[in-house]
């Protein structure tokens, strides 16, 4: 905890915030509004939650630089004053999150690393931990408890496999990627056709891998399908939630945040910097275009423009579907004045 703020100060330091107020109150870390006690940060990101700043027993609050709030006369608290709050409040809970448990470096007594495999300097591996024939494991590498590596696959420099995250032969990370735990990479794609004889399904084989290229974060318990041919590709920087399916041969752009619970059908292409919301079901073969947005829930039937909104099932322009919605909600009211007019059906004449 050394490398936490300890006061008001500190903190605008930290964040590059304008200071407000008592400039030696202590902090101790962080909390909401409601709980914040007085030796804690909190953070104020519009006007409903200064309003609540009176009453709160926070010490300190990081606050949006446009937002009205005041300290009251004698107050001995502090203000912090910011431009982009949410990064402002990463960097703080950052700050004052316990520094994460790994496995030392090395290779735990419990793991099983074939011997043709290569480590790579400072890497650790946990307890329980296998690593495949012909596997290069990059410098920094940590694998906690469990995890599964397959022959041939390739970790670049600095990855996390948290516990029991499989990567599955012949798949390949970049720098810096992280796979949380049960999340699996490579399992075999969904393909099946109905024997000649139509009593039985054939399995398709995928004879493809997975990359996934630098800084992807992958969620607990998701699932990046292996291509047919070639390679599922996730791209540099995307970040992918838990619970979610990537199908075999999809092609996910950079910077794509994808919400949990969503599934993307076999080879849809995601364009960079989309943006899609939980419980999405995207259809095969589908374009989502560069810097899209889905709302959550959102059936998509066709391919997405770039830069467009689209909602609803079957998705369409979030306009459109607002129309659609108000329209239904309308319904009770017509339904009403449509019995009014013509008499209700259900009585007798």
């Amino acid at each position: 905890m050394s490398r936490a703020p300890a006061t008001a100060q500190a903190l605008a330091d930290l964040v590059g915030g304008t200071l407000e107020g008592c400039a030696t109150a202590p902090v101790r870390g962080m909390n909401s509004i409601d709980e914040a006690g007085p030796d804690e940060a909190t953070f104020i990101v519009d006007e409903r939650y200064a309003a609540r700043w009176a009453a709160c027993r926070a010490g300190v609050a990081l606050i949006a630089r446009k937002v009205p709030c005041e300290l009251g006369p004698g107050d001995r608290r502090a203000l912090i004053r910011v431009d982009h709050p949410e990064l402002a409040l990463a960097a703080a809970l950052d700050a004052f999150a316990p520094l994460p448990e790994a496995p030392a470096p090395g290779v735990h007594p419990s793991a099983v690393v074939d011997p043709s495999a290569r480590l790579g300097a400072g890497s650790a591996v946990g307890p329980l931990v296998t690593v495949g024939r012909g596997a290069v494991i990059g410098d920094g590498c940590v694998l906690h408890a469990g995890a599964r590596v397959g022959a041939m696959v390739e970790l670049g420099a600095r990855c996390i496999l948290h516990a029991g995250a499989v990567v599955r032969e012949r798949c390949r990370l970049g720098q810096g990627v992280v796979v949380h735990a049960n999340a699996v990479i490579g399992s075999d794609g969904f393909g099946y056709r109905p024997a000649a004889d139509g009593r039985s399904l054939v399995r398709i084989p995928h004879l493809g891998s997975v990359v996934l290229e630098d800084g992807v974060e992958i969620g607990a318990g998701t699932c990046v399908d292996r291509a047919k041919f070639g390679a599922t590709v996730i791209g540099a920087g995307t970040k992918i939630d838990n619970l979610c399916q990537i199908g075999h041969g999809c092609r996910v752009g950079r910077m794509v945040v994808i919400a949990g619970l969503t599934g993307l059908a076999g080879s849809v292409t995601v364009g960079d910097g989309a943006q899609i919301g939980g419980g999405c079901g995207i259809a095969d073969h589908r374009t989502i275009g560069r810097g899209a947005r889905l709302a959550a829930r959102s059936g998509v039937m066709d391919d997405v423009p770039d830069g467009a909104t689209w909602g609803g099932m079957p998705a369409q322009d979030v306009r459109a579907e607002l129309r659609v919605i108000a329209a239904i909600r309308r319904l009770p009211e017509w339904s009403r004045r449509l019995r009014h007019l013509i008499g209700d059906p259900g009585k007798a004449p």
